[in-house]
């Protein structure tokens, strides 16, 4: 009974509390991210490694971002491979590792650390509840464990950054700031981003290797490169490509991608209504003009598109068409008034036909915009299964919808409807 006394058990030190620490994370679903970071190996290149847990085909990866100073890596590892390869890891080639975990109130940063001797040291402390997101698509919750959203999901010291003028070198010359001017940009960067992971989840993309995603008028790029270094984040083989139609903003983009050895990003210079892509899963068209939003949107049903996202803009088409209704005249005297019904008009019926092709969809203002009060987003996800039969079924009814609002404003046209019609 004494043994204990003669010979005390060893304690295990503080890598081997801080492994197990993660393995219990995995199981329990709280584990968020892990950050390891003061590089010592042999590459000079590596600044540090960033890895998330992620589902591909089903099964659960690790997703290993592997952060160089002129360009990023991703490799996948099955859960046992990854543990093993973290502990390989730690105290070689990297001296610190930041453990950020979750819970339902807040959860917990585990900090390891090596001495220049070697020697490891342990510190956990909780960390501040994170407040909602805010970001939520209408109907959308956020999950636990595995499917929780985070209110932040971009990392803003990603080189490309500083290209597009996003950010500037801090005071110590190493770090990365925001420009001030550009916070409430970042901000609807970050909404975007959030938005579109919810839709990820619930999409037939959702436990795919590889996304393929086109932005149209992509203009600067923002989005672009968000969308591609967000997937590359969740493990996925991100192909992105933006088009644009202005020479400037293309030349711009591509240097900032090709300086960052951004494989899988690229620019081209195009049209919507008669760019091709050889793949599209993911179609994006943020402002774009009047009925070119409805050319955006019929691409992306022919390219067979599992998630469509637009921020319409200058509705046209329907305005001058619209005979208004005796009753409303009262109402839709005014010009503001009938511009706004133009507005809902136009997107309900583009909404209710993308419904009609097997898409559920959503109309809702995402974001307070910088440079235009148009913050109207459509958003249509490909169903799949009973919901797609669902849908499926009410085809009939939809169609008639949109044939009796067409009646009851007189109209005779829309762009959308004549596109699939052709």
């Amino acid at each position: 009974m004494f043994t204990d006394l003669i010979n005390p058990p060893v304690q295990p030190d503080a890598t081997q509390r801080f492994l197990r620490l993660l393995e219990t994370a995995l199981a329990d679903g709280s584990f968020g991210r892990l950050l390891l970071a003061k590089p010592v190996g042999e590459d000079k290149s590596i600044e540090r490694l960033t890895v998330r847990e992620v589902q591909l085909k089903g099964e659960r990866h690790l997703s290993f971002l592997w952060r160089h100073q002129t360009k990023d890596v991703t490799k996948n590892h099955v859960l046992t491979e990854g543990l093993a390869q973290i502990a390989a890891l730690l105290g070689t080639q990297f001296l610190n590792a930041h453990l950020h975990t979750e819970g339902t109130s807040a959860g917990q940063e585990v900090q390891l650390a090596f001495s220049r001797k070697g020697k490891p040291s342990l510190r956990v402390a909780r960390a501040e509840a994170a407040e909602p997101a805010a970001g939520n698509a209408p109907g959308k919750t956020v999950g636990k464990g595995h499917d929780k959203e985070k209110q932040r999901q971009l990392e803003l010291d990603r080189p490309f950054w500083r290209d597009l003028g996003l950010t500037h070198a801090g005071k110590d010359g190493s770090t990365a700031e925001l420009v001030p001017a550009m916070a409430r940009k970042w901000k609807q960067i970050n909404r975007f981003i959030e938005i579109f992971g919810a839709a990820l989840k619930s999409s037939a993309l959702a436990d795919s290797p590889d996304v393929h995603v086109a932005d149209f008028g992509s203009g600067k790029g923002y989005l672009t490169f968000a969308m591609y270094d967000w997937l590359r984040s969740q493990g996925k083989d991100a192909q992105v490509v933006g088009v644009e139609l202005r020479d400037d903003m293309v030349a711009l983009c591509r240097g900032a991608a090709e300086r960052h050895g951004l494989a899988g990003l690229r620019f081209d210079q195009g049209d919507v209504r008669s760019y091709t892509p050889a793949r599209l899963d993911v179609m994006i068209a943020l402002h774009a003009c009047d009925i070119a939003t409805d050319y955006a949107i019929h691409l992306g049903l022919r390219a067979g598109a599992q998630i469509i996202m637009c921020s319409p803009c200058c509705h046209k088409q329907i305005r001058p068409q619209m005979q208004l209704p005796k009753l409303l005249r009262p109402m839709l005297q005014h010009g503001i008034h009938l511009g706004q019904e133009a507005e809902m008009v136009t997107d309900s019926l583009r909404a209710l036909l993308l419904e009609s092709q097997g898409y559920e969809t959503q109309v809702f203002e995402f974001i307070a915009l910088e440079h235009t009060s148009k913050n109207k987003m459509i958003l249509a996800v490909k169903k799949q299964g009973a919901a797609g039969a669902a849908l499926a079924a009410r085809r009939a009814e939809i169609l008639a919808q949109i044939a009796e609002i067409k009646r009851f404003y007189g109209l005779r046209e829309q762009a959308l409807e004549s596109l699939l019609a052709a």
